[in-house]
This record gives C-alpha cells, sequence and structure tokens, in this order.
C-alpha cells in the first residue's frame, strides 16, 4: 500500500509538472493570443502579410540626402501609388520640409530611428530614445503619430523587439530586398524584385532613397508589378492591426 502511495505521489507530481509546462508554452502557440510576434520563443518583425489581397507594398529607408526624393514622389504621384517612407530622426533634422510633403501627398511616414544605429548595444533607455525622439519631432512637425518601426541593418534581438511593440510600433522589415543599395543599375533593381522567389500577395518591399539608381528604377518596378496584377499599398494598409500571429520567416496571418 505504501509503495502504491508512493508511486501515485511521482504520478501526481510528474502531472503537475508537465501542465506547468504547456502553460508556460500556451503564449508561443499563436491560437491562444490575440496578437502574437513570438514564434517558437523567439520574437520576430513582420516581414510580410498572408493576404488573398493581390498586394504588395513598396517601402523607402530614408536617411541619406534629398536628391531623389523630390523625383521619387512624382513618379509615386503619376502612377497614383501611396507607400512607406521609413525616416531617420537626423534625415527629419535636414529635411523637415520634405517630411512634412511625404505626409501631405498621402504616404506613411514611419520610424527608421535617430541615428540609424544598430540599437541591440544599446540599453533599452537608448533604444527607447532612439524611437522615441524621432516619433515626438515628426508628430510636431507633421502632425503624424508614426506606428511602424524599421531596425537599421535588419539587427534585432527579442529584448529590442518587445521594446518596439512597448512604444506603440509595429516592427516592420522586408520579405524582399531590392539590392538597390548595392548599386548594380536600374534594370537590375527592377529585375532582382520581379524574379524574387517571395514576390507574392502581401510582399513588403525594401528600397531607399538617396542610392544612384532606385528613382530611375522605380518606374521600371511599379510597370513590371503591375503587369503581374499587384496593386501597390502603403505597409499600413498591408498589415494587420490586431488578431495575428507570424510564422518564422516573420509572415503575418490572421488568427483563425
Amino acid at each position: 500500500m505504501e509503495e502504491k502511495l508512493k508511486r501515485w505521489k511521482n504520478y501526481g507530481i510528474l502531472a503537475l509538472t508537465l501542465m506547468i509546462a504547456l502553460a508556460g508554452s500556451f503564449k508561443y502557440i499563436s491560437s491562444f493570443s490575440t496578437v502574437s510576434g513570438n514564434v517558437n520563443g523567439k520574437e520576430m518583425p513582420i516581414c510580410s502579410v498572408e493576404t488573398s489581397k493581390r498586394a504588395v507594398a513598396l517601402s523607402f529607408e530614408t536617411a541619406w540626402g534629398d536628391e531623389d526624393i523630390r523625383q521619387i514622389l512624382d513618379i509615386l504621384k503619376i502612377h497614383g501609388i501611396h507607400t512607406t517612407f521609413f525616416v531617420t530622426g537626423d534625415w527629419v533634422e535636414k529635411y523637415p520640409e520634405l517630411a512634412g510633403i511625404i505626409k501631405e501627398e498621402g504616404h506613411d511616414l514611419a520610424n527608421h530611428s535617430k541615428s540609424h544605429k544598430s540599437m541591440v548595444e544599446m540599453d533599452e533607455e537608448q533604444q527607447r530614445a532612439e524611437i522615441m525622439e524621432v516619433h515626438e519631432k515628426v508628430k510636431a512637425l507633421t502632425g503624424a503619430d508614426m506606428q511602424l518601426f524599421r531596425l537599421p541593418y535588419d539587427s534585432y534581438d527579442d529584448s529590442l523587439i518587445r521594446v518596439i511593440e512597448a512604444c506603440g510600433y509595429y516592427p516592420i522589415q522586408w520579405s524582399i530586398d531590392s539590392l538597390d543599395w548595392k548599386d548594380y543599375g536600374a534594370k537590375q533593381i527592377a529585375k532582382t524584385v520581379l524574379k524574387d522567389e517571395n514576390l507574392k500577395n502581401g510582399a513588403i518591399i525594401r528600397l531607399h532613397s538617396g542610392t544612384k539608381y532606385t528613382a530611375e528604377a522605380l518606374e521600371k518596378l511599379i510597370n513590371g508589378l503591375e503587369k503581374k496584377g499587384y496593386r501597390l499599398v502603403p505597409v499600413s494598409e498591408l498589415i494587420y492591426k490586431e488578431g495575428y500571429h507570424l510564422d518564422a520567416a516573420g509572415r503575418q496571418m490572421k488568427d483563425r
């Protein structure tokens, strides 16, 4: 009898341990959360969106110079396209008028940090400053209450993603890199995007302003995407704001 009781006690301890382990893992299972960027215990940014809509988003990282911004804006206006500009605080300080024009012309103004430095090595206070100083500056200048944040150099860890979200932002990276920053030429930029295996509904495409060939490539890229049947929308229109989870590639999916 004593041996039986001991065995049942061990079973009870084992069962309790298993229940605790399972309960702790629920936060990593998408169906238990209305919003989750956590994939198997790792925090992820949004890189693309699972959607039935034939839509993709162009996104420009705007941290250097003003040489091609007006040309880019003119091309977008001709095509009736709105997109997303991830601006740094340093850029906004230098070109406040252009930040205002981007907003006035109906594009997303989004946050790309104050100084465009890798933020992983910073402490939490510094990370928050990199995010919120730009937020307040852009809000005061344009009235835009930014909600999208792109991490410089695609460098992040779990802690940094949580800080971004705690600041009221959706962390946004990309599923297609145009490689326009490598200065391979306008034709190559368009080809890189249009031939990418990740070009599908919900793709987020990374471009830059202030590069040698991006403005020249933009017309070819837009025409190529539209020829494939894609509608070009801002990132803010593409992503889900609630009731979603991510897969291991950072693809955002609506909770069922």
